[in-house]
C-alpha cells in the first residue's frame, strides 16, 4: 500500500508523518502518539467513548481516517487540562461527581465543550438531547448533566426556568 504524507496539529503538537492511507485516527491517537485519553468502545462509532475535536467540531476517532486530518487541528482529552491546571469542564465533572469509571468522559467532556460554543441558552432536556451518541455505562447521566449545567450556568448559557 502506498504512503501518503500527512500534516497537522494535535495538541498544538505539529505532526508531519507518512502513514497507510487506511489509518484510522483513532489508532493513530492510541498506537502511535500513546495518548491513551482516547477510549474506543465499540469500533461502531456509537459509544462516543473515542471523540475528540477537530478544528473545534467533535468527530469519533473510530470513523475517521487520519487522512482526514491533513492540514487540521485536533484536540484530545490530554490537550484540554493538566492535574495542576484543569479546564472549567473537567473541574465540573470533578465537583458534581459527573464521573465513575471515567471510560466515556473525555468524549462527553468533548460534546459539553461543543455545546458550549452554541451561544443560544441550554435547557436540561437540550442538554440531553446534545449527548445523545454518548454512552455512559455506570453514572445514569444524572451528575454528568449536573456538572454541565454547573459549567453551562457560568458561562451563561444555561436557560433554569425550564
Amino acid at each position: 500500500m502506498n504512503k501518503i504524507k500527512i500534516n497537522f496539529k494535535i495538541n498544538d503538537k505539529q505532526i508531519n508523518r507518512e502513514v497507510d492511507p487506511n489509518v484510522l485516527l483513532s489508532d493513530f491517537i492510541r498506537y502511535d502518539l500513546k495518548l491513551t485519553g482516547t477510549h474506543i468502545g465499540c469500533d461502531t462509532s456509537q459509544c462516543g467513548s473515542c471523540i475528540v475535536m477537530l478544528n473545534d467540531k467533535c468527530v469519533k476517532s473510530c470513523s475517521i481516517l487520519l487522512a482526514q486530518c491533513n492540514n487540521k487541528r485536533l484536540t484530545t482529552v490530554e490537550g484540554i487540562g493538566k492535574t495542576d491546571n484543569l479546564h472549567k469542564i473537567q473541574e465540573a465533572f470533578k465537583s458534581h461527581h459527573g464521573l465513575q469509571c471515567g471510560f466515556c468522559t473525555p468524549g462527553i467532556l468533548f460534546s459539553a465543550l461543543e455545546l458550549s460554543q452554541r451561544k443560544n441558552k441550554k435547557t436540561e432536556n437540550y442538554i440531553r438531547e446534545f449527548l445523545d451518541g454518548n454512552l455512559c455505562r455506570c453514572t445514569g447521566y444524572h451528575n454528568i448533566i449536573k456538572a454541565i449545567k454547573s459549567y453551562l450556568k457560568e458561562k451563561d448559557l444555561l436557560d433554569e426556568k425550564v
